[in-house]
C-alpha cells in the first residue's frame, strides 16, 4: 500500500478534500496519522472477500469493502480498489475513500 496513496492523495484536503474529510469525520485519520490507516487496513483485509471488477489494460482490477474502527473508536465501511498489474504481476491499492454503502455479507 503505497503511502502517498494517503498523504499525497486520499487524506490531503488539498488534493481531494471530499475524501479527506471523510476519512477526517467518520475514523479521524488525516495526513499526520495516514501510517495508522494503512496499518488498520493491512490488519483487516484478509478478513473480507474481494469483489472482481474485471481486467483492464493494466491488469486485474478488484474491490474489497470493509469496516473500520478508526482512530477516534468509530466504525466506518471503506472502499478500497486493488489492481493486479498486467506488467510486473504486484498486487497494488489504487484507490480508499469512506462510504456510507454498507458491505455485503
Amino acid at each position: 500500500i503505497p503511502a502517498e496513496k494517503f498523504t499525497q492523495y486520499a487524506l490531503n484536503p488539498a488534493r481531494s478534500p471530499s475524501k479527506a474529510e471523510g476519512f477526517q469525520r467518520a475514523l479521524g485519520y488525516g495526513v499526520s496519522n495516514a501510517d495508522k490507516l494503512i496499518e488498520n487496513i493491512r490488519n483487516h483485509i484478509s478478513q473480507y472477500h474481494a469483489v472482481d471488477k474485471g481486467i483492464t489494460e493494466y491488469g486485474h482490477r478488484y474491490e474489497i469493502m470493509m469496516s473500520l474502527t478508526g482512530a477516534n473508536g468509530k466504525l466506518a465501511n471503506v472502499k478500497t480498489g486493488w489492481i493486479i498489474d498486467k506488467n510486473t504481476g504486484e498486487t497494488r491499492l489504487t484507490s480508499a475513500y469512506v462510504t456510507s454503502k454498507k458491505r455485503k455479507e
